[in-house]
């Protein structure tokens, strides 16, 4: 007789859902939000680059912090310190297109120009141009970890990033024992935060799981750069180079120092704080936290 299946193993709850429509600059906590195979609908589907089309970022720009977009129907407004708030739509159809770089990835997108530009040019103190990802515009995630058809909008390299506030409640205690000050999650950009979960960094044993009507599989650890020692309140980084220089001491793997999970998205759908996390399966390996 073949055993009943097994009831998913129950991770945690949603406790968090965040989305940035501009790539690098503030985003917004939402209550729910419909994820597609881009990831978080609006998430990072604009971008800022240079007059050579690069991507800009606040590794560079850490007054990008200052500046926040939040999502409207179908477009996103924007505000900036001493600036009238603005508001965008995506592009019409036929609009033109321009070729951008976000990292290795070169990929067509939409342009605006005109007034738009002068914003973003005042609010970032050099010339700006903002970019829209059309959705015939495929830019692949990495095949080491994906399949052919999984994709990405503007964000760094996975279309969904995943963590537990135990993970940032570990990292706090350890900046507070080293005299630093704790931080928000906000200085990890995170898509899903779950509570409730075993313990502090769980999350990196996870393979497939599933939140309200989303199934996502964890794909690898996300390596963090100088980008969370800028403090969004201020746009400024950290002289001492917190939480990096701490998260550091305790959570470095060859070159990369690790927090969070990046992830892909097997099934679509809609998904709420407080949805709960289920399991489905485990990575084979877990990477030590000690």
């Amino acid at each position: 007789m073949t055993p009943p299946p097994t009831a998913p193993r129950t991770l945690g709850r949603v406790a968090e859902l965040r989305v940035y429509p501009i790539k690098s600059l503030g985003g917004v906590r939402l209550e729910r939000a419909t994820v597609g195979d881009l990831g978080f609908a609006g998430d990072r589907r604009w971008m800022l680059v240079a007059d050579d089309g690069v991507f800009y970022t606040q590794r560079a720009l850490p007054r990008m912090a200052l500046v926040h977009a939040t999502p409207t129907d179908g477009g996103v407004h924007v505000t900036a310190p001493g600036q009238e708030p603005l508001t965008v739509a995506p592009p019409p159809p036929g609009t033109t297109r321009r070729r951008v770089r976000v990292w290795a990835d070169i990929v067509d997108a939409e342009t605006y120009g005109g007034d738009v530009d002068a914003w973003f040019s005042e609010a970032l103190g050099r010339p700006a141009h903002l970019v829209y990802m059309p959705d015939d515009v495929r830019r692949r995630v990495d095949p080491t970890y994906a399949g052919p058809d999984d994709r990405a909008a503007f964000a760094d390299a996975f279309p969904v990033l995943i963590v537990s506030r135990e993970s940032l409640a570990d990292l706090n205690a350890h900046l507070v024992a080293h005299g630093a000050s704790a931080v928000g999650m906000e200085r990890f950009r995170p898509n899903v935060v779950v509570e409730g979960v075993d313990a502090p960094f769980a999350e990196d044993g996870w393979r497939d799981v599933s939140l309200g009507g989303v199934a996502l599989r964890v794909a690898k650890p996300c390596a963090r750069c100088v980008l969370t020692t800028v403090d969004p309140a201020t746009g400024r980084a950290s002289a001492r180079g917190e939480p990096l220089r701490t998260l550091a001491t305790y959570r470095r793997r060859g070159e990369n120092v690790l927090f969070a999970q990046n992830a892909l998205v097997v099934r679509g759908g809609d998904v709420a704080v407080g949805d709960v996390v289920t399991e489905s399966g485990r990575r084979a390996t877990v990477p030590d936290n000690d």
